[in-house]
């Protein structure tokens, strides 16, 4: 075989993010030699904050450090749909590439009304296409195909590239019946399968379910069963941006001569978008919160955000009695037409207990069939390996048991070559053998407050430690000798007012300081830096042995 020559083009895949974890997915496509590849783009979405790990941070976005120094060799940006984790890195990010984008009408209807609420808002020019469309963005020709998803207009990509064909699925399921949107088009991925597939970059999130996914008509006729036999008032909670959902709602609403009212500003956003698309015709209008009071209690639906406990969602805020115009009582129904993202549950139950409190029926899919994933069983991604019959296979949106899992399941379905990445690795699929051959550095930006910082920039470590222990802040004055002038002080935040034996703990620290102090000869007294070193030591120790924790220590010193 001949050898490579170093100039010779290269076909890779990289990912930023999203691999290796659900959520802040970008991945990029690389066509040409190692020293000059022009590069595509695929989703630029977010995560969000723990309040334990991030306290204080809003969301979070994949470090584009790489793809920042090489923008002069990116060709596009394309959004495979309209959800956070996908497209919700674009109005912070987008400004430091200034690339072209291509979004379908409802993904850049969402982007533009995000834009609009926004002060101070960056212009971003929108190009758009929708299924079966081609962009020509050399050295890549990028085929739109439609696929079923949670939300509208969602696309599978097929990259077209000298080295062969690229099929980015997204996300997707397989769902005949979806009420809203498009359907998954096998009959394109069989055709692109026969003609020949290099690799296949598939969805990993529900590999380890069995099965194949019902259908969302499947909940619309649940959500009418509910809503028909419900005596009194009836809220559904779910994803603002489920439009399938959001009609079955309405469809359930109107057979059962109900009114659906909105409440939360991100449900009205989606609805407004939507139905500028023609998403809602047939079903009467959505009225706002404001007609809640004046409706007959088994005459109103209300459609709610807040299904992830958010605090200041519509739905806590009725949980919680703040709300101002709606109020739950006793034999009114809550459905919960979501599932909890990992990490929301002690909000969510925050919330239930609240509405429980209230005498709220609570239905989740518990208990029926009131929401189904956007993302495929081992039954539909069977059918998407039969079809696309790919050499390579890469695992995606996945931490490391979905990656693994699937890493074996395709190599089951016949795939000759599956390669388990992570983000950060250069995987080269053509030419020659399949597998890594480099890596650039990744990790997080933290969005917080007006700023956006890398993590050991943020001072996230440590809030999360004053969180856990407290602050202790000593004022020291010292004379140019080193003697101490006026008696030490200290101020402490998140630290107890007692120790066990009802010791103040701030004289414990004014003890501790003293102490210190005296140790210190006056000579080394002058030198500042050594004497809040000290101190700072000796006050975290003396605290410790009565509490348990160490608190931070920031000593002041002032010189008279």
């Amino acid at each position: 075989m001949a050898k490579r020559q170093s100039g010779s083009p290269e076909l890779v895949f990289l990912p930023l993010g999203g691999v290796g974890e659900i959520g802040m997915n970008l991945s990029l496509y690389g066509f040409g030699p190692p020293h000059n590849r022009k590069w595509l783009m695929v989703d630029l979405g977010i995560t969000f904050a723990s309040e334990f790990d991030e306290p204080g941070v809003d969301v979070i976005f994949p470090d584009i450090s790489f793809i920042e120094r090489e923008k002069h060799n990116l060709v596009g940006i394309v959004i495979t749909h309209a959800h956070e984790d996908h497209f919700g890195g674009l109005i912070d990010l987008w400004p430091r590439l200034g690339c072209p984008l291509f979004m379908t009408p409802f993904a850049a209807g969402l982007l533009e009304a995000k834009l609009d609420a926004e002060s101070h808002a960056p212009e971003i020019p929108i190009h758009r296409f929708t299924a079966g469309d081609r962009l020509e963005l050399d050295p890549f020709d990028v085929e739109a195909i439609p696929v079923a998803h949670s939300i509208p207009e969602s696309t599978a990509l097929a990259i077209h590239t000298p080295l062969g064909v690229v099929v980015h699925t997204g996300d997707w399921k397989i769902d005949p019946t979806p009420v809203v949107g498009w359907i998954t088009d096998f009959e394109r991925l069989t055709e692109l399968g026969s003609q020949g597939v290099l690799a296949l970059v598939c969805d990993s999130t529900n590999v380890v379910r069995e099965g194949s996914s019902p259908s969302e008509r499947d909940v619309a006729n649940t959500l009418t069963k509910l809503i028909s036999e419900a005596p009194a008032r009836v809220a559904v909670t779910t994803f603002a941006s489920n439009i399938a959902r959001l009609r079955a709602v309405a469809e359930a609403a109107q057979a059962t001569g109900r009114s659906v009212v909105v409440m939360g500003r991100a449900m009205r956003r989606a609805i407004d978008v939507a139905s500028e698309l023609g998403m809602f015709d047939g079903v009467p209008e959505f009225l706002d919160e404001d007609a809640y009071g004046y409706l007959p209690r088994d005459k109103v639906v209300a459609l709610m955000t807040g299904s992830q406990g958010e605090p200041r969602a519509a739905l806590a805020k009725v949980a919680s009695g703040e709300h101002k115009n709606i109020a739950l009582s006793p034999g009114d129904i809550v459905i919960y037409s979501s599932r909890t993202i990992p990490g929301n549950e002690k909000a969510v139950g925050v919330v239930v207990n609240g509405l429980a409190k209230q005498g709220a029926s609570i239905v989740t899919d518990r208990d029926a069939l009131v929401h189904v994933s956007g993302h495929p069983r081992r039954g539909e991604l069977v059918q998407m390996y039969q079809a696309v019959r790919p050499q390579i296979a890469i695992p995606v949106h996945g931490e490391a048991l979905h990656l693994s899992t699937h890493a074996r399941f395709a190599k089951a379905q016949g795939v000759p070559d599956v390669i388990q990445s992570v983000n950060g690795k250069i995987v080269r699929l053509a030419p020659g053998p399949a597998g890594v051959i480099g890596e650039v550095t990744v990790g997080r930006l933290f969005k917080d407050g007006r700023l956006i910082v890398a993590p050991e920039k943020s001072g996230v470590k440590e809030r999360r430690k004053a969180g856990f222990a407290g602050v202790v802040v000593a004022s020291i004055v010292l004379d140019d000798r080193g003697n101490v002038a006026v008696e030490s002080d200290v101020v402490s935040i998140g630290v107890p007012e007692f120790d066990a034996k009802g010791v103040l703990f701030d004289d414990v620290a004014i003890s501790a300081i003293e102490n210190c102090l005296k140790s210190m000869p006056a000579a080394r007294r002058r030198d500042h830096d050594a004497v809040a070193e000290s101190v700072s030591r000796a006050v975290r120790s003396a605290i410790n042995e009565r509490w348990g924790k160490k608190p931070i220590v920031e000593v002041l010193i002032a010189e008279v």
